[in-house]
């Protein structure tokens, strides 16, 4: 049974399940509500968004009908969401009933055990300005600090320490050394993070998007087409670029799958490397050895 796979916990005890898309964490949580009560919250910085409901795999109605979920495509497809949303969305969560915080977004968990800075929002002729740079100009301008602490292959990252430091003239890293305390502690918490080998994920990454095209992910593709912008957060679903090149006769349906199976990986293994750093202290779970490895294909 899956839930002889985390250690026993009082009932009030909030529950944090990190892991990497497609790993069966959402699976994890369901099975932990059902049988010990409390409320799923969202913690997948693209399951925010409504539209793309079957392509971030969020929960189905049958999941929804089981246990209560929250923060689930609740921000419209054109609005941009951070970290700092998240965590004044979530606040009022930590107050009620016992929340089960799922998701893949490794800076979400940290923002909520480590706290978050309260830096200012990024003027928009600031991020014009990043956007026109290319990576390594973007990272020659970013203190030695800051640059030790980010993943420098990733834009997004290095693009929002450099906005930082010409919106604030302090460095990122400086604005996290003076951290308030997070909303809950990690020792206040059941912290679980998914290792799901490389090996075993894989196949089931590809059996996930198969099942999202069976059950109409393409059709969710065309209704968005209207309204797409590949600037909006919103766009960065993985799969996304790619289903709506199909539609524009840009790629066949089989060269997008392909494509989005491997972005898939790839995000995958971004993740895995995070937990590996950030995460050290949560308690761990082989899902390979588990229940988890029999949980439903379009699970996250």
């Amino acid at each position: 049974m899956i839930l002889n796979a985390i250690p026993a916990v009082a009932p009030d005890t909030p529950i944090l399940i990190a892991g990497p898309t497609a790993s069966g964490k959402s699976a994890l949580a369901l099975a932990i509500a059902r049988a010990q009560g409390g409320v799923i919250v969202n913690a997948d910085a693209l399951q925010v968004f409504d539209g793309w409901r079957l392509l971030t795999a969020r929960p189905p109605d049958a999941d929804l009908a089981q246990a209560p979920h929250l923060l689930y495509g609740h921000v419209p497809l054109d609005q941009s969401y951070s970290v700092g949303h998240w965590l004044r969305d979530v606040a009022p969560l930590l107050q009620g009933a016992r929340p089960i915080i799922v998701g893949g977004t490794g800076l979400y968990f940290s923002a909520l055990t480590e706290g978050l800075a309260d830096i200012p929002a990024t003027p928009a002729d600031v991020r014009v300005a990043g956007d026109a740079l290319a990576l390594p100009d973007l990272l020659a301008q970013i203190d030695d600090a800051t640059r030790a602490r980010i993943d420098t292959a990733n834009r997004m990252r290095v693009q929002r320490a450099w906005e930082v430091l010409q919106t604030t003239g302090r460095a990122l890293a400086d604005w996290q050394d003076n951290t308030p305390p997070p909303l809950l502690p990690l020792a206040d918490a059941l912290p679980l993070v998914i290792d799901a080998p490389k090996d075993w994920l894989s196949p089931r990454i590809a059996r996930r998007f198969d099942l999202m095209l069976d059950q109409g992910a393409l059709a969710e593709a065309a209704a968005i087409r209207p309204q797409w912008n590949p600037a909006d957060q919103s766009a960065r679903a993985i799969g996304a670029t790619e289903l709506i090149a199909h539609l524009d006769g840009e790629m066949s349906l089989s060269d997008a799958r392909a494509a989005a199976i491997i972005a898939t990986r790839q995000y995958a293994k971004r993740q895995r490397t995070w937990f590996a750093r950030r995460m050290r202290d949560w308690y761990r779970i082989d899902a390979s050895s588990t229940d988890l490895s029999t949980g439903l294909a379009g699970q996250p």
